[in-house]
């Protein structure tokens, strides 16, 4: 087999390459590495906990230098890309990937527009039937306080474009809304406000449902909940997340195959209308109303912290689910299959986090992941006298798996008292919808 030969045979799977440095990236290659006919799994670039799984190494490639990145995945004869966050996906990665020849799970720039376009996205629900709430779009501060004004009612404001998930503004009265708007148009979230959604407000509580899928076929996963606030009581500003868990008990089998007819396949089926093939996650974050689920955003890949607390689900098939997919032969993959416990993720973040987050601290771990407990690692580095240290706001995920979520819970936040750093703080009530906590 050459260089830029893709291989037909999954058992050719031997060398992979996750693109990303997140909690997100790290906890897919401890999945993947459950898979022992897997040689090696190259993160690009990686974090101070790659090299803590078997088979795992860093690789050192700046993300945005492309050519480097290509040409390193043809020298290592890379069998599948997995590209973890959605700023690449948004540029064309992917497809400058696939035009050299490389196997890649992650959708092409056009799909990526499902996340990297709020208005684009909310056009492809409108087009194809798909529930979602009321919306306006506009590129002017006057024609959007206009609209505020005449709806009289506060309203959700939206970044069009990526803001690292912060572009979107939950008002609960008229004058944040108003503030909203103008800070968008102030030039806060640069070139991703150049256009504005402004949305009705929905009520009810929010599921996180995530697809595989190879352009024509789906796999749906468990769903899962996340917590976006900082502060316990849901309270705070909005970060990329805090904690998680899955399955989602607020989601049986008959409701997820309703959300799969009615807005996954839709979704899907609208991709291909506009001659788009679509290999990836097909993420939906979706409110469950009185009147029925209806879609908030999409993002084109896995959610974090969703992705830490799914990971320990998946059964050794994972990694060859993954690589049919970006093969566009998902027919061809092994049945994917999902343990039956439950599972629960705490992010502990640094001080200052999420506005100006605290670096350099050195981290001290007395863990060792193992079949019921992980620690992935999210902003961490290794300082030059080999130390962990902190690197950015979501430090580490901490996960935890039990026959119900009381003992996966307990798991988790008994292992957070074997982990310190300067600073260091986490949400004590993550899961509180489906836990037992004393007060």
């Amino acid at each position: 087999m050459t260089k830029n030969q893709k291989p037909k045979l999954l058992n050719e799977l031997k060398r992979i390459l996750i693109i990303g440095n997140g909690g997100r990236e790290n906890s897919i290659a401890w999945a993947l590495s459950k898979n022992q006919s897997i040689e090696q799994i190259y993160v690009c670039p990686g974090n101070g906990g790659t090299k803590n799984f078997e088979r795992c190494f860093c690789l050192s490639p700046i993300p945005n230098n492309e050519e480097t990145i290509i040409s390193e995945c043809q020298r290592l004869e890379i069998n599948l890309i997995i590209i973890g966050p959605e700023v690449p996906l948004a540029k064309g990665l992917a497809n400058k990937m696939r035009e050299a020849g490389l196997t890649v799970f992650g959708p092409c720039k056009e799909g990526a527009q499902l996340e990297a376009s709020k208005d684009w996205a909310k056009t492809l629900m409108k087009e194809n039937n798909i529930p979602t709430a009321k919306y306006w779009t506009t590129n002017t501060q006057e024609e959007a306080l206009n609209i505020l004004k005449k709806y009289n009612q506060p309203l959700v404001i939206k970044a069009d474009g990526l803001a690292a998930g912060k572009g979107v503004s939950v008002c609960e009265t008229l004058e944040e809304s108003k503030n909203a708007i103008k800070d968008i148009f102030s030039g806060k979230f640069g070139s991703a406000g150049n256009k504005v959604i402004l949305e009705e407000l929905i009520e009810g509580p929010e599921v996180s449902i995530f697809a595989l899928t190879d352009g024509k076929k789906l796999i749906v996963l468990p769903p899962a909940q996340d917590h976006k606030r900082l502060l316990a009581g849901d309270k705070g500003p909005n970060t990329g997340g805090m904690g998680a868990y899955a399955p989602a008990p607020l989601i049986n089998e008959k409701d997820l195959q309703e959300i799969t007819d009615l807005i996954l396949i839709p979704t899907l089926e609208g991709l291909k209308k506009k001659q788009i093939k679509y290999i990836g996650v097909i993420y939906a974050g979706l409110m469950l109303t009185a009147s029925g689920p209806k879609v908030i955003e999409y993002n084109c890949r896995f959610g974090d912290p969703e992705c830490q607390a799914l990971m320990p689900l998946m059964g050794e098939e994972f990694a060859s689910v993954l690589f049919s997919c970006a093969l566009g032969e998902l027919e061809k993959a092994p049945k994917l299959t999902f343990t039956d416990l439950c599972s629960a993720c705490i992010v502990a973040a640094s001080k200052g986090y999420p506005e100006n987050p605290q670096k350099g601290d050195q981290i001290k771990i007395n863990l060792v992941s193992n079949s019921s407990l992980q620690v992935f690692h999210a902003g961490t580095a290794i300082d030059k006298f080999h130390n962990i240290i902190t690197s950015g706001g979501r430090v580490l995920s901490v996960v935890g798996q039990g026959e119900n979520f009381d003992k996966a819970f307990e798991i988790a936040y008994d292992s957070l008292k074997q982990i310190n750093f300067d600073g260091m703080h986490f949400r004590k009530d993550i899961g509180y919808q489906v836990r037992n906590i004393s007060t």
